[in-house]
Order: C-alpha cells, then sequence, then structure tokens
C-alpha cells in the first residue's frame, strides 16, 4: 500500500503532469542581453529549444510518466540567488558548472580555487529534491532551468578513459572486478583481486548486458533518464561542443556577475587528449560491427532528442 507520503506525490504529479505535459516552451528572458555580440548562440539556442519542444510533443506518451516526481528532479541542482536550475549530465562540463554555481551562491570568490573533490564532494550546493513539493514545484515553474548535453559517444569514452585508464579507487574495485570477472576469460589473479585495467570492449559488454554484475553509474546513463527532458521543460540548452560560448551566454541571460566567465580549464588529467571524434574513432574500433550498432541503439533516445549525428 502507498505510504502517506507517496499518495500525497501521486496527488501532486497529476497535478505536475498537467502543467508539464506537453512542456510549454516559454520564451526566454533576454532583457539582460545587450547589442548583437550573442546573436549567433541565441539562434542556436532557439533552435535547439524548438527542436526538443517539436521532439517531446511527438514522441511522448503519457504511460511514461509514471515516475516519481521527487526521483525526476533528483539530478537537478539549485543556485537560488540567481533562480538556476542545471540538471548535471556528467562529462559534459558538470564540474566547472558546479564550480559556477558556487561562485554565485557566494560559496567561492573564484571557480579557479575550487578543487575537484570540493565539487563533488563538498555538499555545497543544494539539489531541488532536499526541497519540499511546494518548493520543488515553484522553483520549477519560476527558475531558469539548464541541461548541457554531449555527443553520446564522446561522453561515453570520456566517461570510460576517466573511470578505467587512471587509477580509480572506487571505480576499480566496484565496477572493474566486477566486470573483470565475467567478462574477462582466464582473467588473471591480479586483475580479477583490483580491477585494473578493464578494456573497453569489456565495458561495453557490461553497458549492454541486461543483467548487469553491477548496476548503472550516472557517468555513463543516458540523458534521457537523467534528467528527463520530455519532462522537464528546459529554458536552455547548451552543449558540450559549444560549452564556453553557451554557457557565458546563460550567465548573461540570468544576471550574474559581468566578470564571472566559464572556466576553460580541464578538471582532472589535463595531460590527456581532450575526447574528440577522432579519439573515440579509435576506441570503436575495438568493438564488432554489432556492438557498435547496439551501443549507439542504447543512447538512441539522446541522439533524437539534442539532434545529434549517429556516427
Amino acid at each position: 500500500q502507498l505510504s502517506g507520503r507517496q499518495k500525497m506525490t501521486e496527488s501532486f504529479l497529476s497535478q505536475f503532469r498537467e502543467v508539464y505535459f506537453p512542456p510549454a516552451m516559454r520564451p526566454l528572458n533576454k532583457s539582460l542581453i545587450k547589442g548583437d555580440e550573442w546573436k549567433d548562440v541565441d539562434g542556436a539556442q532557439e533552435r535547439r529549444r524548438s527542436f526538443l519542444y517539436g521532439f517531446c510533443k511527438k514522441y511522448n506518451s503519457r504511460k511514461k510518466l509514471r515516475t516519481h516526481l521527487v526521483h525526476v528532479v533528483s539530478r537537478i541542482y539549485v543556485e537560488d540567488r540567481h533562480k538556476i536550475l542545471y540538471c548535471e549530465v556528467p562529462k559534459a562540463g558538470c564540474s566547472n558548472w558546479k564550480r559556477v554555481l558556487m561562485v554565485l551562491n557566494g560559496l567561492a570568490v573564484s571557480a579557479r580555487n575550487i578543487s575537484h573533490d570540493d565539487v563533488h564532494y563538498g555538499k555545497h550546493l543544494k539539489k531541488l529534491d532536499s526541497y519540499d513539493l511546494k518548493g520543488i514545484y515553484t522553483r520549477l515553474n519560476t527558475y531558469t532551468k539548464t541541461i548541457f548535453v554531449r555527443d553520446p559517444m564522446e561522453r561515453l569514452v570520456s566517461a570510460f578513459r576517466d573511470k578505467f585508464e587512471h587509477p580509480n579507487s572506487y571505480y576499480h574495485p566496484v565496477f572493474g572486478k566486477a566486470i573483470i570477472k565475467k567478462y574477462r576469460q582466464n582473467a588473471n589473479e591480479e586483475a580479477l583481486k583490483t580491477g585494473s585495467g578493464v578494456k573497453f570492449k569489456e565495458f561495453i559488454q557490461y553497458l549492454l548486458d541486461s543483467h548487469r554484475p553491477v548496476g548503472m553509474d550516472i557517468h555513463w546513463e543516458q540523458v534521457s533518464k537523467l534528467c528527463y527532458p520530455c519532462l522537464i521543460n528546459y529554458d536552455f540548452i547548451g552543449k558540450f561542443e559549444t560549452l564556453e560560448e553557451d554557457a557565458n551566454y546563460f550567465l548573461q541571460l540570468v544576471g550574474a556577475p559581468a566578470k564571472l566567465r566559464f572556466p576553460s580549464f580541464k578538471d582532472r588529467h589535463s595531460s590527456d587528449e581532450r575526447t574528440n571524434a577522432e579519439v573515440v574513432r579509435q576506441y570503436l574500433k575495438e568493438l564488432s560491427k554489432q556492438e557498435r550498432q547496439l551501443t549507439y541503439d542504447f543512447y538512441y533516445l539522446d541522439y533524437l532528442m539534442f539532434n545529434y549525428t549517429s556516427p
């Protein structure tokens, strides 16, 4: 039986459904933008918004809405001073975005001085699911909601390189050991003990396995399941491929301090080549044609929603 809280949420969610389906595309407030400097960026933004709206209107169905509201908003960070909601997509500039939110919130003077651990483990920023239902609903309706996305294959390869090609005290023992044990024939004792040295092909076998030995992880979960772009009407859709100009335009829109600019530095492994189309091509060569197709199918919705070209 439903608990009292679940019943209240269900009642609230029915109200949420009425307002958010199909997601209304409200106009961006551009009153703080002066001159023509951002004309091209704004044009690209309006095309992305229209495309996503058209996609959601065409493909969405009511049966997909049976998701707990608190879960739907669990990846969204809140910055109350400038009334921003930011949905975190890992490997799409999220570390620097969280640094910017901390600066906007008065928690730091400069983004450059905030360490990786402070960003991800410091608990400085509030998430939308920490508010009561009224607080969630009010912010969804009145704050500027943004999401930054990335080409799905690039994001996937970037996550693999970050978590499995460098020492990692969480991903190697938790994911690495389980992946090697299930997908590597004749694995040696050292690999089984440490979980280090996972190959990209093994990682993809895990990703595509409906009986994964360990669950999913936000670093390679689909954006459609992290941020629910057809349930939440995002006002601004940034792309990693144009990260800095999109982010700086967004900061202008929300009235951020004029001197605040989105950081351009690489958060970790700064000596590594950035994951780009050519790097991705080298990794995909390790897969069979069928594995490549199935991996694309896994991210099919993300490709469609954000108008990325299939690799």
